[in-house]
């Protein structure tokens, strides 16, 4: 996908501005200072990346007699994540609060089975940038809109920061639990690569793949080549989150099911983007993501994890 020019909204009646106090007539009046980029954090995710990365998930299984619901599926990924246009002035009209204007980003994910060479993800999306608003009195922050083919959007938002140095990345599960009980853990045959199974990932699909994968995806970014990294943006975004009123996902009628249960609801998505500036760069040049998405089926959530680590092109 190629970049385009920036696609700038043309609202009517315009966002109203501030206006800007006259300088006094005996004074010259002074230099105007550059204005920050409406992007923020989100500027420096433009552009084209690619890279590899690890995939975990807990797909449902037609009941068998034995009880069994589930198949693990494992992959080791290649992947296309491409940013732009940037789309400018997004015009918000406010009720409680004077009218805002939000800045974002397009994009568009692929990524396919590395082993294998087939199709696994398509998603388009926005990553958005909203400014601090009074009602609700919320500081700035960002959000990611997502739309995924199987039949699910989510919507997620959070936070952003920059800091000296790499990133601190925590281990992450993909042990099933009880839904909404998060402690309440279950291990499963199919988390033990050792154990003979034919409902995981097998053959030529499990080359490059670890254990110590399976048990922390999270372990797969902390093992590529490490560059000296002078300082780090994380996007941290969630959902549902106590903190902040928006967000949440919705799944069609198929994935949602009826009184008997659902197939596979995506339940809840939590997703953290680190952009690293390397040495002698002005802008990040590399990209790591860590997402865990919770699938609700027969009384239990199923975490599937994604994570990558992406070069800019």
């Amino acid at each position: 996908m190629e970049s385009a020019a920036d696609f700038v909204f043309g609202p009517q009646p315009p966002i109203e501005e501030e206006p800007a106090a006259p300088a006094a007539a005996a004074e010259p009046a002074p230099v105007a200072a550059a204005a920050p980029d409406p992007l923020g954090p989100l500027a420096g995710l433009a552009g084209n990346w690619a890279g590899r990365g690890f995939n975990v998930i807990w797909r449902p299984h037609p009941l068998q007699p034995s009880g069994q619901d589930r198949f693990l599926e494992l992959n080791v990924t290649g992947e296309q994540l491409d940013f732009g246009p940037a789309l400018r002035d997004i015009p918000n009209r406010g009720l409680l609060m004077p009218n805002i204007s939000l800045a974002g980003m397009h994009y568009l994910q692929q990524i396919a089975d590395a082993n294998t060479n087939k199709n696994q993800h398509f998603e388009p999306g926005v990553w958005l940038m909203v400014p601090q608003t009074s009602d609700p009195q919320e500081p700035r922050t960002v959000a990611r809109l997502a739309s995924i083919p199987h039949g699910t959007t989510i919507l997620l938002q959070g936070t952003a920061h920059t800091a000296a140095g790499g990133p601190s990345i925590p281990n992450v599960s993909i042990k099933p639990f009880t839904i909404g009980h998060p402690a309440q853990t279950i291990d499963f045959p199919e988390q033990t690569l050792a154990t003979a199974t034919q409902f995981r990932t097998s053959g030529a699909g499990l080359t490059g793949i670890t254990q110590q994968m399976v048990n922390n995806p999270n372990s797969v970014l902390r093992a590529a080549p490490s560059p000296q990294i002078t300082s780090t943006t994380t996007l941290q975004v969630s959902s549902r989150d106590a903190s902040l009123p928006g967000g949440g996902t919705a799944n069609i009628t198929f994935l949602t099911g009826t009184k008997d249960g659902p197939n596979a609801v995506a339940a809840r998505v939590t997703a953290t983007f680190w952009l690293e500036t390397l040495q002698g760069d002005a802008a990040p040049r590399r990209l790591q993501y860590s997402q865990l998405v919770l699938l609700n089926f027969n009384g239990i959530s199923w975490p599937h994890v994604t994570v990558a680590t992406l070069d800019k092109q």
